[in-house]
């Protein structure tokens, strides 16, 4: 049965990277080429859920008491901790690794076999990590979404490494008898449904388009859980330049060179405005003493009345770079100092 349903699971993501070629020829909805697929998938996996694995859930929730049902999330949760700790040491984090491990044996030893989780009260972090997550830290792209039989929503990477890697860090796959084997699997997936009861009710409830609000959900969760619920910003592809250089990026180390250029002083050792702040400061913004006028020429200046010529400050060509305009000089004013 684990080497049928590998194979199947195998089959269908082959049949979504078929279509993603498909896809990239004709364009696609942005962020998710393989929509069409991917509902039809969905579609499937939600008739699957209301005919057989949400009833079985929902019975399962009413007769087990809830501290019996703790206690076999808890079980579970507790074997998982061993594949989590490998990921986290394989992604550089080896405390978290070391920590993982220590959960493991405390709770398999005073904890009976996980059903308690005195690691946590202990002060030991419960972590949640998977190959896929390791991989994005090693700075591998998730790819495409694509939703997975029975399985749901997961990306190209992402379901790669559950059936070429992850499935190996399952110690359930290890026991030796088949059928107790597949009992505890069933086990657990009917667990994890009955966990998810609530909160799928309220998001079947709430969303207009139920299958966009799981993708954006499962998205945004999984580059949260890569980046340990600090993930780096997303490119605006709005914001990005022909050339590819992000215009958001450009403008801030931008306003850090005009930030560093505005502490720049005048050679009688006065603050400077940058000059892409604002225009440059008349003559008292440069030296305490006044500006002298300057002989008036109205027809030439472009002006009426008296004439006034600021002082230069020793870094006027610097601000003029960091404002990018082009100047052959100060621009005269008719306004007094």
């Amino acid at each position: 049965m684990n080497i049928m349903l590998r194979r199947f699971l195998g089959l269908s993501l082959l049949a979504a990277l078929v279509g993603l070629g498909g896809c990239a020829t004709t364009g696609g909805t942005p962020g998710d080429p393989l929509e069409g697929y991917n509902r039809a998938m969905f579609g499937f996996n939600e008739g699957v859920d209301k005919a057989i694995i949400k009833p079985l859930a929902s019975g399962y929730k009413t007769i087990m008491p809830e501290v019996a049902r703790i206690g076999v999330s808890n079980f579970f949760a507790n074997l998982g901790d061993l594949w989590i700790g490998i990921n986290n040491i394989l992604q550089g984090k080896v405390g978290a690794g070391v920590s993982d491990f220590g959960r493991f044996a405390m709770n398999t030893t005073a904890g009976i076999l996980g059903l308690f989780d005195v690691a946590s009260n202990a002060g030991l972090e419960k972590h949640n990590e998977d190959f896929g997550q390791t991989l994005g830290r090693w700075g591998v792209g998730s790819g495409a979404y694509v939703v997975l039989p029975i399985l749901g929503p997961s990306s190209v990477r992402d379901g790669l490494s559950l059936l070429a890697v992850d499935w190996h860090g399952d110690p359930l796959w290890y026991v030796g008898n088949i059928p107790t084997r597949n009992e505890l699997i069933g086990v657990r997936a009917v667990d994890n449904r009955a966990n998810l009861l609530d909160l799928s009710r309220l998001a079947e409830e709430a969303a207009l388009d139920h299958y966009a609000y799981v993708r954006d959900a499962f998205l945004q969760r999984r580059r949260s859980l890569i980046y340990d619920g600090d993930p780096l910003p997303e490119p605006d592809p709005a914001k990005t330049s022909e050339s590819g250089e992000s215009k958001d990026r450009y403008t801030s180390a931008r306003a850090e060179t005009e930030l560093a250029l505005a502490r720049i002083t005048t050679q009688w050792g006065e603050r400077v405005i940058t000059a892409a702040g604002e225009e440059l400061t008349p003559a008292q913004e440069f030296s305490g003493a006044a500006a002298q006028p300057v002989a008036a020429r109205p027809e030439a200046a472009g002006v009426s009345g008296t004439v006034y010529e600021p002082r230069i400050p020793l870094n006027y060509e610097a601000l003029l770079v960091a404002s990018g305009e082009v100047r052959d000089g100060l621009a005269r004013t008719s306004l007094a100092p």
